[in-house]
This record gives structure tokens, sequence and C-alpha cells, in this order.
């Protein structure tokens, strides 16, 4: 099983971190039950983690020197409004260009649909 890598975890004082028998009692880093990302038992743990080693992760999986940009033709997305009981609106909109089109319901659970259709 594994561990929890936050570098701090064993100094959180919780009772489910304590282990051992009568006279020899301590506290010990939890076991990794699925909680975060595989990795960590809580978001504490995680951000000990990424306080400790986030600069050093970044600089070695790309840091972006320049901002990254979407134009108005890439940037619709879909939305659902909720209207009344079992009744819903569904659309795409466009922020940059102040653009609302009203679509299905299947339309809108099309995954390869990204884009409204001219």
């Amino acid at each position: 099983m594994k561990y929890c890598q936050g570098p701090k975890c064993h100094e959180y004082k919780t009772k489910d971190r304590i282990r051992g028998s009568k006279g020899n009692k301590h506290y010990e880093t939890r076991k990794n039950r699925l909680y975060y990302h595989d990795e960590f038992c809580s978001l504490m743990c995680q951000d000990d983690w990424f306080k400790m080693h986030g600069r050093r992760a970044v600089d070695h999986f790309g840091r972006i020197h320049e901002p990254k940009r979407i134009d108005a033709s890439g940037a619709w997305y879909k939305r659902c409004k909720w209207i009344s009981s079992d009744n819903y609106e569904h659309y795409f909109t466009n922020d940059l260009l102040g653009q609302t089109i009203t679509i299905t319901e299947q339309q809108y659970d099309d995954q390869n649909l990204t884009t409204p259709t001219t």
C-alpha cells in the first residue's frame, strides 16, 4: 500500500496517525486510501508537498513564459440553465463575441460537438 507523500504528514497530531503499543506510541504517515490524486491523504499534505517541490516540478515539466491565448473562434463553450422542474435550456455561448446560440439537449450531450454549426 502507498503512503501519503506529504512531507509533514507524520507531524499532524490526529488520532488516526497514532501507531504503536502502550508505552511506545508515535505519530506515523497515513496510508494512502485514494484520497487526493493517489498520492496524498489530504489537501493539507498535498499543499505541503507543493510548497516544498512545486517550483522544481514546474521548472522540470515546463514553465510558461508567455500567456496562452484563445481567439474568438475558439472561445465557444456549452452552458445549461435550469428553467423549471425537468426543463433546461441548453446553449453555446461565446463571451468574446457576446453571442449565445440555443441548442438541443442531444447537441449539448454530444462530446464531439465543440462549436456551433453555421
